[in-house]
């Protein structure tokens, strides 16, 4: 069992920047690879990045390549989501997941089936 906890979401200005951070317990966070998902209202729960459990390898959504990164610190249990240059449509419930399997492929990363477990979400609103 793993437990997720997300933290850092609220309203920023179009153009401006939002850090998000997961800390998991349970399990050894460096055998568990995790993503960041993100969800607007009336449409499917999409993938945004996600970063192996060692840390070497990261994947990122075509929408968000560029202006997000994803970045893990083992000793903290957290991984972390810089998001920069903000954009009204980046406007979602953001979700951090975690799956104990290691995998090496954005095919594996972006599947929102392929996570287990799940944070409750944390709405991130940018205005125009």
């Amino acid at each position: 069992q793993v437990l997720l906890v997300e933290s850092g979401g609220g309203l920023v200005q179009a153009g401006g920047s939002v850090r998000l951070s997961c800390v998991a317990s349970g399990r050894t966070f460096s055998s568990i690879r995790m993503g960041w998902f993100r969800q607007a209202p009336g449409t499917e729960r999409q993938f945004v990045s996600g970063i192996r459990g060692i840390g070497d390898s990261t994947y990122y959504a075509d929408s968000v390549k560029g202006r997000f990164t994803i970045s893990r610190d083992n000793a903290k249990n957290t991984v972390d989501l810089q998001m920069n240059s903000l954009k009204p449509e980046d406007t979602a419930v953001y979700y951090c997941a975690a799956d104990l399997r290691d995998c090496s492929d954005y095919g594996c990363y972006s599947r929102r089936y392929n996570y287990p477990y799940w944070g409750q979400g944390t709405q991130v609103t940018v205005s125009s």
